[in-house]
């Protein structure tokens, strides 16, 4: 019969297959040691995800859910222009859900192999985390932590007046993947569809961890974020951190053909696609003179790129999104998800009735 500590044995045995030049000391001690150079900078970043919150078991494969248990945080760490190095982990396990029983263990050994499989893919290795019953929900606690040269991170607050704005891919495939879930779909493997892939967006993210990682090295871009909460309340907070405003253009925004599966009609599909969330694509600003350097790191990269609006002075010192189409510009909705709304989410359905009103997403950041 598996124990606690067996567990804790089996995940540390998993993460000692990677080796990191900068890691002393790594899982089997109170902290793990890092080896710190001169000349550049760490970044740390967490995502909490709490079963029925962030996601459900009962649409999550568990290799998928592990695989985006390590995406979200890579996430962030490419929208800072940085490299991921290490990871932590703690899991709050329902005490129904005992690691001693045989299919908790083929659920753990399937959501570690998804875990492990992104982290080769990034050479990032797990150094430590912990674990803990929990009365009847999973939670999910994931740390990465990432270098960059010092003074290169790029950060929210440096959007400037005449900027262009970029994005990577599309956007919108992950919300209809939700959509899709909440309303009974399932994964199929044996099945390719737009549906599937629909699923797949939402359920297994792919963060832009190499061309994050181009942009920040090159210092081709003034601000970058990632979409976690959909473009519209991320370009928000670029615009707030940085005392600007956007204009975007209708025409120019690259929704995804799986929004599709949800709405034909152009604004309703529009304004799902830029509230709905978890794209984990990234949202820059830079000088248009960079453009040819970003183009190409997006290509080499094999990534969509799209120049979407341009940064303009604020109104009176009020940052804003306004939306240009036709030869008109009005102010742009924003509708993305909200963990701590002030009133029930009825306002929010009034404004935002295409959005699903319970959904996953990854949990509020002190960071916004």
């Amino acid at each position: 019969m598996q124990s606690e500590f067996d567990f804790i044995k089996q995940i540390r045995d998993q993460a000692a297959k990677a080796s990191a030049p900068d890691l002393i000391l790594g899982i089997g001690d109170d902290a793990a040691v890092l080896r710190e150079r001169e000349g550049r900078e760490t970044l740390v970043t967490v995502d909490l995800l709490v079963e029925e919150i962030d996601f459900k078991l009962e649409y999550a494969p568990p290799r998928r859910l592990g695989h985006k248990a390590l995406a979200v945080s890579l996430s962030d760490i490419a929208a800072m222009g940085a490299a991921p190095s290490f990871s932590l982990l703690t899991l709050g396990i329902p005490k129904q859900f005992q690691v001693s029983n045989p299919e908790s263990r083929i659920f753990f050994d399937e959501f570690f192999a998804g875990y492990f499989e992104l982290a080769e893919e990034y050479s990032v290795t797990l150094i430590g985390g912990d674990i803990s019953s929990t009365p009847d929900r999973m939670t999910i606690d994931s740390i990465v932590i990432g270098r960059c040269r010092a003074g290169k991170a790029v950060r929210r607050d440096g959007a400037k007046i005449g900027d262009s704005i970029y994005l990577t891919g599309e956007i919108g495939a992950s919300a209809a993947g939700l959509r899709l879930l909440l309303d009974g779909a399932r994964v199929n493997r044996n099945e390719d569809s737009l549906t599937q892939s629909a699923l797949r967006a939402h359920l297994k993210p792919e963060p832009r961890v190499a061309f994050g990682g181009r942009i920040g090295a090159r210092g081709l871009a003034h601000s970058m974020i990632d979409l976690s909460d959909g473009l519209a309340q991320d370009l928000a907070h670029i615009c707030e951190e940085s005392g600007v405003a956007a204009v975007v253009d209708f025409d120019s925004i690259p929704m995804a053909d799986e929004v599709g599966l949800i709405s034909t009609e152009p604004e309703a599909a529009f304004e799902f696609a830029i509230n709905g969330g978890e794209d984990f694509e990234l949202l820059l600003t830079a000088n248009r003179n960079d453009e040819d350097g970003l183009f190409e790191a997006a290509a080499a990269c094999d990534l969509r790129f799209s120049r979407i609006g341009e940064i303009i002075p604020a109104n009176q010192g009020r940052p804003e999104l306004l939306l240009r189409r036709g030869g008109e510009v009005k102010p742009l909705s924003i509708c993305g998800f909200d963990h701590f709304p002030p009133s029930p989410d009825l306002t929010r359905a009034a404004a935002c009735p295409k959005l699903p009103l319970q959904r996953s997403h990854i949990g509020a950041k002190f960071d916004r």
